[in-house]
């Protein structure tokens, strides 16, 4: 190997630690050597075959970053070999001693690879590294997107605070080299960006250009006043009040708009990650009305204007993986659903199509939403699209919290077929604030989904929070004046999706590893035990308080929507609620009847739901007790960590009283027996005390927050709410409810 030049790159660490870089060239092979280590033996020996591109020199410089200082001496080696027979992504580590391979099948099979090594490395757990073959469990792994691009071109969560907050963000390289590359550590691969109509703000349409929009806006105008006004279908987003204070927060014209998203899809494909723009219709938000453009299905140039939008968006954005489509929730057809399908495929079918002719080879995917429509008309309207066409089923609902096994798919599921596979949208409107971690839930959901006969890949995330910059935080900026991701708080339960849904085999063991080695200074097999035990809080709770949708049940509040639905629950509307479908959890309301039938019980009853949720909150508060002597004052993130923890088993504690204390108030209703109403009482009571211990932690970290599907959740002032239950039962009349 001839040496062509030798870069010498020094820098000494705070241990008086020396990195030196040697870099060799032939004319078929490039190979970057890297030696850092002590002045002893000690070295980290890497050399990265050109063949891993982008990916294998991300993976390269996470390897590097994590050997920095640490004393192991070891050889690495990342390569590609694409005729292999390994499936995409995938990837072998081979060991002799202390020599690693990483052969790769693709790129992201090397990247993914050599970010198992920097794991390894950060944990301690590079000696036990195997020979072993890695392939993904579910090909496409994805993120779920609000993206809240410009007060004139909502996405459905804009109405709230972390939306308006973060669309200076989305405008910013450094939010999305940070995203994106946290998407890689954890191994998603999929990208959906959501809009109810981005057009205006990333594309440029000949035949309407007076539509595109430059500069970047969000309103100054108070939204939590007028939060009723707002619709929760999508329509009356964009107010003029809200115009009449607006904020031009970035100068941007539509090239230099272009630019940026072409930058984004260009860093994501470096990371081996597809991006998708997905849709709801029929929103023509940032049109202004040019053009006699309207949201109507009969007018024919809004139908022109889509199709040549999503024309000029193929073409525009050459690494974008594809289009997702909603046929709704503003698409009232008077020929139902073979209407509302027509229009979509004369607008987004062959817009697609007219980009294809100009780029036939190019494989543009089209994935459409199985909501408020039907599979069969479906696929009669898009018998003839020219590329991937797969479907997308809501699979919790809005609610990935809750059961391990989600039944709402069993009803399509014998249709789906493997020429038209689906996704799975898995909805995160559960837990906005917390950190959230237990392995063993998130491995049985992801064993759960249907195999990859029928399953084409999933997205998760949130309808009613933006997963951007923290605006939640009270403490999310740092010294430097950096204000951290969503995805830095809530690193563990990214991490624990991401992973296993690469590899559910896991084990308990490694993400409790990963926890000690992030805050070496307290036991990691409790605080492990920690994170489990206040994670199943919230599971427990919404199995049995179904609210299917975001608007009807935030649990982290517990609250919905205050004017279309019953706004805080209270301990009436604990006492009539229903449970999860297709759980083995019965209702107040059942427990009693079966009760009263003398039937046998086999399902989990509202007494044992109290009980498990008493448990894992008793358990969390012990572990706390054990794990706060250790923890110091130094790791501000831990603190958080159990305080978070804390919080939920308050929170658990107040929903296993006020289970308790409508258990006692529908025998009181139904038998008058005035020692129930007394025991109702006492455990309202309690559920009280509950809620403010949750309350005052709960303030401590974060702020009140406007969210645009239940409202302000303001956990201190709704103590007032929770204190109402008391009352409720007081003045309760047997007989007022007929069982």
């Amino acid at each position: 190997m001839k040496l062509k030049s030798n870069v010498q790159m020094s820098s000494v660490g705070t241990m008086g630690v020396i990195y030196r870089g040697l870099y060799f060239f032939t004319a078929n092979f490039l190979a970057a050597l890297l030696f850092f280590g002590h002045a002893s033996a000690a070295s980290v020996q890497l050399t990265n075959d050109p063949s891993t591109g982008s990916p294998g020199k991300f993976a390269a410089e996470e390897i590097q970053r994590e050997a920095t200082g640490k004393d192991i001496a070891v050889s690495i080696t990342l390569s590609v070999e694409k005729h292999a027979a390994g499936a995409p992504q995938s990837y072998r580590i081979e060991r002799q001693g202390d020599k690693l391979r990483v052969i790769g099948a693709d790129e992201t099979g090397a990247m993914y690879g050599g970010l198992d090594i920097a794991e390894a490395i950060r944990i301690g757990t590079l000696d036990s590294l195997k020979s072993a073959e890695h392939k993904p469990h579910i090909a496409k792994r994805g993120i779920k997107f609000n993206i809240p691009l410009d007060l004139r071109t909502p996405s459905y969560s804009d109405n709230s605070t972390s939306a308006q907050a973060n669309i200076p963000e989305m405008w910013s390289m450094d939010f999305w080299h940070e995203f994106i590359d946290h998407m890689a550590r954890d191994r998603f691969n999929v990208l959906t960006l959501w809009s109810m109509h981005p057009f205006p703000s990333i594309v440029k349409v000949p035949e309407y250009p007076k539509v595109a929009l430059d500069d970047v806006w969000r309103t100054t105008a108070d939204l939590v006043e007028p939060f009723n006004s707002f619709s929760t279908r999508g329509t009356g987003m964009v107010k003029p009040w809200m115009l009449e204070k607006k904020e031009v927060v970035k100068r941007l014209t539509i090239d230099e708009k272009i630019s940026h998203w072409r930058a984004v899809m260009n860093y994501a494909h470096e990371r081996g990650i597809e991006v998708y723009w997905f849709t709801w219709n029929v929103f023509t938000y940032g049109t202004d009305g040019q053009y006699g453009i309207t949201d109507a299905l009969d007018n024919a140039t809004t139908r022109d204007y889509f199709r040549k939008s999503i024309r000029e968006t193929v073409l525009t954005y050459p690494r974008l993986a594809g289009i997702g489509i909603t046929s709704g929730e503003n698409m009232d057809h008077k020929d139902g659903q073979s209407g509302k399908e027509e229009w979509l495929w004369a607008t987004y079918g062959e817009g697609i199509s007219d980009a294809l002719k100009k780029q036939p080879e190019r494989k543009f995917r089209l994935i459409h939403r199985l909501h408020e429509t039907g599979l069969q008309p479906i696929l009669k309207q898009w018998s003839t699209y020219p590329g991937p066409f797969e479907v997308s089923f809501k699979y919790a609902v809005a609610h990935m919290y809750a059961s391990r096994a989600p039944s709402f798919i069993q009803k399509v599921l014998p249709e789906i077929t493997s020429e038209h596979r689906t996704w799975l949208t898995v909805r995160n409107d559960d837990m906005y604030s917390f950190r959230w971690g237990d392995p063993d839930f998130a491995r049985v959901f992801i064993n759960n989904m249907p195999g990859p006969d029928k399953l084409a890949g999933f997205y998760m995330g949130p309808d009613g929070y933006i997963w951007g910059r923290d605006f939640l935080s009270r403490d999310a900026v740092d010294a430097n004046g950096r204000r951290q991701l969503v995805w830095d708080r809530q690193w563990f339960s990214f991490n624990l999706w991401g992973r296993l849904s690469y590899d559910p085999t896991l084990p308990d063991a490694h993400f409790q590893r990963l926890l000690g080695a992030r805050h070496p200074m307290v036991n990691a097999e409790k605080l492990f035990a920690a994170s489990q035990a206040s994670s199943r809080i919230i599971p427990q709770v919404t199995r049995f308080n179904w609210g299917s949708i975001d608007v009807h049940w935030y649990p982290e509040a517990n609250l919905s929507h205050p004017k279309q639905f019953k706004g805080f629950y209270s301990v009436r509307h604990f006492m009539e609620g229903k449970t999860m479908p297709g759980e083995e959890v019965l209702s107040i309301g059942q427990w009693r009847e079966q009760l009263r039938d003398n039937k046998r019980i086999t399902k989990q009853t509202p007494p044992e739901v109290a009980t498990a949720l008493e448990s894992d909150a008793d358990a969390t508060l012990q572990l706390l007790t054990e794990l706060r002597p250790q923890a110091g004052v130094t790791d501000k993130e831990l603190l958080l960590t159990l305080a978070d923890y804390e919080a939920q088993a308050w929170l658990g504690r107040y929903y296993a009283a006020k289970i308790r204390a409508a258990i006692e108030l529908a025998e009181f209703n139904a038998s008058a027996d005035a020692t129930a109403q007394v025991t109702a009482m006492k455990h309202a009571e309690s559920a009280l005390a509950h809620w403010k211990q949750y309350a005052a932690i709960y303030d401590s970290q974060y702020t009140p927050q406007l969210l645009n599907r239940v409202g302000t959740a303001d956990i201190p002032a709704l103590t007032a709410k929770a204190a109402e239950d008391i009352e409720i039962i007081r003045s309760w009349k047997p007989g007022t409810r007929q069982n």
